[in-house]
């Protein structure tokens, strides 16, 4: 991205107060938390960059869209809003409200997952890989070798291998596997997205093998934005034209609307075809809610629908990417090891290259993002081995080629000088790096551990 500048194409109406903690304070936070950043208190917190999920800050429009909210049981006039802008604005013909984007995953993964298959993807997720496991199948990474590598300049680190398809299918056969999933803007690679050329390959090969190509669309207008910057041909295009295009390419999608479409609380389960349409909405009764309205609220359905359209905005995306590109620069001039090149939504530090002398079975994402929330009362999260989880058979844990801290950016929340504060943060966390200490469970959960985990530091 050449553009070195950016602004927000909006002011501010409205502020929240933030509280200031000590440092004594933030290490009792901390001790208290059991060293994971998901277990703090949100009050002891400054800068928050845990997620961009449900934490981003909703325009005048959506705000006045949420007093039109219709909480007639069946039948919303919201819904059949939220169907109709997914249907312009994604291309999806069929529309299954959820809860966000995990209760679509459950249903999808119910329905076309049976004991025995095999999913690939390019790269997991976490909530996505346990759904499919809990299905009865099994997750296959299928993403490019440069993905792994944070060093690696490729412009889409997102990208499918179809050699490791191909492989695949000479391994367990067409009949196994299901469908493909496919993510834009990969969030475990540090946000890194697909190109449209290579979905496009992607997309054929599943004809030829006659299967599903499903797309986990939570960052799509993110990847679109990058598509318009990088790719050959795209860049006279909007980014609402290429969301369009990237959809249009595959069958069905699941969407954690709590991202792109900037709602504190949503998703849904999308397709073109009409009968898996009918069993979903048979398994949102059980689960979720009445086809209609599934686990949302009228008011939110509206606010997602006005969302939705604005996610699309190319001087919002601009600003939006401008922002975690900024924040990138900064951190790259104090010399802080990150994912490169920029994600979509989040910067990635390095965890193994600033913690050297943590080994990674002593978990030094989760050190790190504890130390720098004592440091300053920045709130990052781990995305290394905590997330990776244990393998379902021999109970041992993954160890992913990539240990990272993600700085996640919400969006249209904090300014540049926040930023700021964020990059000098780093600078002197990484500066006493040699005073952190690595991690041990005190408490492990079976499932989705990073979220609920408490850990204490080794002598």
């Amino acid at each position: 991205m050449d553009k070195q500048s950016w602004a927000e194409p909006y002011k501010i109406k409205m502020v929240e107060l933030l509280k200031m903690t000590t440092r004594e304070e933030r290490e009792k936070a901390i001790e208290e938390a059991g060293f994971n950043t998901f277990l703090l208190r949100s009050e002891d917190v400054y800068i928050d960059l845990l997620t961009d999920s449900g934490v981003g800050a909703m325009s005048d429009r959506q705000w006045a869209g949420m007093m039109m909210g219709d909480e007639s049981y069946a039948g919303s006039r919201n819904f059949y809003h939220l169907e109709q802008t997914v249907k312009d604005y994604y291309s999806y013909q069929f529309t299954v409200p959820t809860h966000q984007g995990r209760g679509a995953e459950n249903i999808l993964s119910q329905i076309l997952i049976k004991d025995g298959d095999f999913v690939p993807g390019n790269m997991y997720f976490t909530t996505t890989r346990l759904h499919q496991e809990l299905a009865g199948g099994t997750f296959v990474d299928v993403i490019i070798d440069e993905a792994h590598d944070s060093a690696s300049t490729h412009p889409f680190k997102g990208n499918v291998d179809l050699d490791k398809l191909n492989r695949l299918v000479e391994e367990v056969g067409s009949e196994k596997i299901p469908y493909i999933c496919i993510a834009t803007c990969v969030n475990m690679a540090g946000g890194q997205p697909i190109s449209i050329s290579n979905l496009k390959e992607v997309r054929r090969w599943c004809d030829q093998h006659q299967i599903m190509l499903v797309h986990d669309m939570t960052r799509v207008a993110e990847n679109a934005y990058f598509i318009q910057q990088r790719e050959e041909g795209y860049q006279n295009k909007s980014v609402k034209e290429i969301v369009y295009e990237i959809c249009s390419l595959t069958d069905a999608a699941t969407m954690s609307s709590k991202k792109d479409a900037m709602v504190n609380i949503g998703g849904f389960l999308a397709m073109n075809d009409a009968e898996l349409y009918e069993r979903a909405c048979e398994l949102v009764v059980v689960y979720e809610g009445l086809h209609t309205y599934g686990g949302m609220a009228g008011r939110d359905m509206e606010a997602l629908a006005i969302g939705i359209k604005e996610s699309v905005d190319d001087a919002h995306m601009a600003a939006r990417i401008g922002q975690v590109a900024y924040l990138g620069r900064e951190l790259e001039k104090h010399g802080v090891p990150i994912v490169k090149p920029y994600g979509g939504h989040a910067i990635f530090l390095d965890a193994q290259a600033i913690l050297k002398h943590v080994p990674q079975e002593n978990f030094p994402a989760q050190a790190l993002a504890a130390a720098l929330y004592v440091e300053s009362g920045v709130r990052s999260m781990e995305r290394g081995v905590v997330s990776a989880g244990r393998n379902k058979d021999t109970g041992e844990n993954y160890y992913p080629k990539l240990e990272l801290v993600r700085l996640t950016i919400p969006r249209r929340v904090y300014t540049q000088a926040h930023m700021d504060v964020v990059v000098e943060s780093v600078a002197q966390v990484m500066e006493d790096a040699e005073s952190i200490k690595g991690l041990e469970f005190i408490y492990e959960p079976k499932m989705l551990r990073f979220f609920q985990g408490r850990f204490k530091q080794i002598s």
